[in-house]
C-alpha cells in the first residue's frame, strides 16, 4: 500500500523528468504500511520489538544491495561444467559472484533457512516462529526471487529429518543444514520430478537398492531444484516394492560422501527456464549413488509420499509467502510510475482509468498478505497441538499457493502495463518480476492440482471447511467496529461460499473445483481485511484494510451484469490511493 514513507523516498531519488523511476534504492519495509499495521495484529509485542530492526534492516538491503545482486545474477546466470579441470567427471556448477553474495545475505547473515530450526539467529532466544521467518521471506524475495528456492527448502528439510531419519542421519546431515557459516553450511535441494510425470508422483521410477550395507540409488530424475545441493530429499521406489504411491521411500542424497568423494550421480544438464534464472534447476542421472533412508523403506513398508507432503505443505505455503512478496514490489513498481510519470498533462495516478487499474493490483496484493500472515499464525498454533489450527492450515495452504500464484502473474502483468513500454525492456525490473512470477503455478502443484487438493481431500475426506466456517463466523462475531450491514453481508458469504464447495467436492464436480477454491478464498480474505481493518482502526491506526475487504465482496464474490454500469466507487479508490492515514469512521463509512 502507498504510503507518505514511500513518497518521501521516492522525492530523494534522481529521476528524470519524463521517464518515470523504480523503486531501487528504497527500504522495503519502510515504504510497506500493510505490513507494518499487520505486525502489530500478528506477533506478540516482545518478537515484534525484537524484529523490527532485522526486518528494517532487510528491508534496506533488498531494496539496494540485492535488488542490485539479483538483477545481475539474473543476466549471469549459472553455468555447467561437466568435468573437473584435471578430466574427472565430476561436475561442478559455475555461479557468479552476486549469486554468492546473495547466499551470503540469505543464508549467512540472517539465516533464514536455519532461524526456526535452531536456538538465537538474530539474538533470539529460541527458534524463531514459523511466522516471524516467513516475514524474513516476504521482504527477501521482493529484492531475489530465486534464491528463496534452496533457503525454503533447506529449511524443510532439516524439518523432514528432524522428524523422520535415524539419530545417525541426524547427526550427519544437521549441524551442517542449521549453520550459517557458508564453509560449513549444508544447503538443501528437492529432487522430485521425473519424466513419467510431475503432479502424479504414483509413476516414479528411480529404483532405490540394498547393496553392501547401503541403500543406492539407479535411474533418472528430470526437473531438480537447486540442482547444485548439497543434500537433497527424493522418492524413490526400493527394488520389489509396490507400484504407485504405496511402494515409494524418502530419501535424503548427499553430494558428497564421508570420504569427500563425489557420490555417484551426474548432472547432465541444466534447464534453460523462463523465470528464476539465478537459480540451477537441472536433470540428474544416478549410477548408484547411495542415499540415506527417512524412516522405514523395503518392499513392504514405505511412508515416503506422506513424509514428503510435509516438506510439499509447507513448500506451499512459502510460495504463497513469495507471491505476497513480489505482488507487493509490482504495486510499489506501479505505484512509482504513476506517482512520477507525466501524460496528456497531468500524474498518471490522477487518471481515472488508471486509478481502477491500480485498484485490481492493489487488491489481490493485500488480500494475499492478509491470507499469508494468517495461514502462517495457524501453523505456529498447529505445531503447538492447535488441532482447529491444524485443520484451518489443511484447508488454507492449498488454496493461498492456488489463488496467490495465479493473481501473481496479473499483477505482474498489470505492474508492466503502467511503465509502459520500459516495461519490457530488460534495464527495469518489470520483466524479470513477469518472468519470475509464471513459476509459482508450477512448483508444488499447479493450479489444478492445488484447487482438487482442496474439494478432493480437505473438503471430502477431511471436512476442513466447516472448521474454516466456524473460524470466519466467530471472527465476523468478535470484531468488533465492522458496520451491521457488512457484518451481516460477510456472515451469509462465508455460509455461500462454503456450502458452495462442499457441494462441488461431495458431488465430485471436478471442472467447478477451481471456483470453489476461489471463492473459498475470496471468502476467508474479505473476512480477514474487514477484521483486520476494524481492529487496527480502533487501535487509532490505518483501517483502509475495511475499504479492501468491501471492494473484494463487491468485485470477486457478487454477480455482476458484464452490460451494466457499475456503481462509482471513486470515493474508496481515493481512500485507497490516499497517503493519509484513514481512520474508523471513514472507512466503516465506505465499507457500509
Amino acid at each position: 500500500m502507498n504510503s507518505t514513507a514511500l513518497a518521501a523516498q521516492i522525492e530523494t531519488m534522481e529521476t528524470n523528468d519524463w521517464v518515470a523511476p523504480d523503486c531501487q534504492g528504497l527500504n522495503f519495509f519502510d515504504i510497506d504500511q500493510s505490513l507494518q499495521g499487520l505486525l502489530k495484529l500478528y506477533l506478540d509485542d516482545r518478537l515484534r520489538n525484537h524484529m523490527l530492526p532485522h526486518y528494517r534492516n532487510l528491508g534496506e538491503i533488498a531494496g539496494g544491495r540485492l535488488d542490485e545482486l539479483s538483477r545481475l545474477s539474473d543476466r549471469h546466470g549459472p553455468v555447467l561444467h561437466p568435468r573437473s579441470p584435471r578430466g574427472a567427471d565430476e561436475d561442478w556448477i559455475e555461479f557468479h559472484p552476486a549469486y554468492r553474495e546473495m547466499e551470503q545475505i540469505g543464508f549467512g547473515d540472517f539465516g533464514i533457512h536455519c532461524m526456526s530450526r535452531t536456538d538465537g539467529v538474530l539474538g533470539w532466544d529460541g527458534p524463531v516462529p514459523p511466522l516471524a521467518k516467513y516475514i524474513f521471506q516476504y521482504l527477501f524475495v521482493q529484492g531475489e526471487f530465486g534464491l528463496m528456492c534452496p533457503i525454503s527448502v533447506t529449511d524443510t528439510s532439516a524439518l523432514l529429518i528432524e522428524r523422520y531419519a535415524s539419530e545417525e542421519v541426524k547427526q550427519k546431515f544437521l549441524p551442517g543444514m542449521h549453520s550459517q557459516d557458508m564453509t560449513k553450511i549444508l544447503k538443501s535441494a528437492q529432487f522430485m520430478t521425473e519424466k513419467t510425470g510431475g503432479s502424479d508422483v504414483s509413476n516414479i521410477e528411480l529404483e532405490a537398492r540394498f547393496e553392501d550395507g547401503n541403500w543406492r540409488l539407479y535411474g533418472e530424475k528430470w526437473f531438480c531444484s537447486c540442482a547444485d545441493g548439497d543434500v537433497a530429499l527424493l522418492l524413490a521406489r526400493p527394488a520389489g516394492a509396490a507400484k504407485g504411491n504405496n511402494g515409494l521411500g524418502l530419501f535424503a542424497l548427499p553430494r558428497h560422501l564421508d570420504d569427500g568423494s563425489r557420490n555417484k550421480y551426474r548432472i547432465v544438464r541444466l534447464k534453460d527456464k523462463l523465470g528464476t534464472k539465478s537459480m540451477a534447476s537441472g536433470e540428474i542421472i544416478f549410477d548408484g549413488a547411495v542415499a540415506y533412508p527417512l524412516g522405514e523403506v523395503g518392499p513392504g513398508i514405505n511412508n515416503g509420499l506422506k513424509m514428503m507432503m510435509d516438506q510439499v505443505n509447507m513448500s506451499r505455503l512459502s510460495h504463497g509467502v513469495r507471491a505476497a512478496a513480489m505482488m507487493r514490489r509490482c504495486l510499489n513498481e506501479a505505484l512509482v510510475v504513476a506517482r512520477n510519470r507525466i501524460a496528456f498533462g497531468e500524474k498518471i495516478i490522477d487518471k481515472p482509468l488508471l486509478r481502477r487499474q491500480l485498484m485490481k493490483l492493489m487488491v489481490p496484493t493485500e488480500q494475499v498478505l492478509s491470507m499469508a500472515l494468517f495461514v502462517g499464525r495457524q501453523l505456529e498454533l498447529a505445531e503447538a497441538g492447535d488441532e482447529r489450527a491444524a485443520m484451518l492450515a489443511r484447508i488454507l495452504t492449498p488454496l493461498l499457493k492456488f489463488r496467490s500464484c495465479r493473481d501473481n502473474i496479473t499483477v505482474a502483468t498489470g505492474a508492466m502495463e503502467v511503465r509502459g513500454g520500459n516495461g519490457l525492456i530488460e534495464d527495469w525490473v518489470n520483466s524479470k518480476l513477469l518472468r519470475d512470477a509464471h513459476i509459482g503455478v508450477l512448483w508444488e502443484g499447479t493450479s489444478n492440482i492445488n484447487a482438487l487438493d482442496v474439494t478432493k481431500r480437505a473438503i471430502a475426506k477431511v471436512g476442513a471447511h466447516t472448521t474454516l466456517a466456524e473460524a470466519m463466523h466467530d471472527m465476523v462475531a468478535e470484531t468488533q467496529g465492522l458496520p451491521g450491514q457488512f457484518r451481516g453481508e460477510l456472515d451469509s458469504t462465508i455460509d455461500r461460499a462454503v456450502a458452495f464447495a462442499e457441494t462441488v467436492a461431495l458431488t465430485g464436480n471436478e471442472p467447478m473445483a477451481r471456483k470453489a477454491s476461489d471463492a473459498l478464498y475470496h471468502m476467508a480474505s474479505a473476512v480477514l481485511l474487514a477484521s483486520e481493518g476494524a481492529r487496527l482502526g480502533e487501535m487509532g491506526e490505518d483501517a483502509r484494510r475495511l475499504i479492501l475487504a468491501r471492494m473484494v465482496m463487491d468485485h470477486r464474490l457478487r454477480a455482476e451484469d458484464p452490460l451494466a454500469v457499475e456503481d462509482d466507487d471513486s470515493e474508496a479508490v481515493a481512500a485507497l490511493l490516499s497517503e493519509d492515514m484513514v481512520d474508523l469512521a471513514t472507512a466503516q463509512g465506505l465499507a457500509a
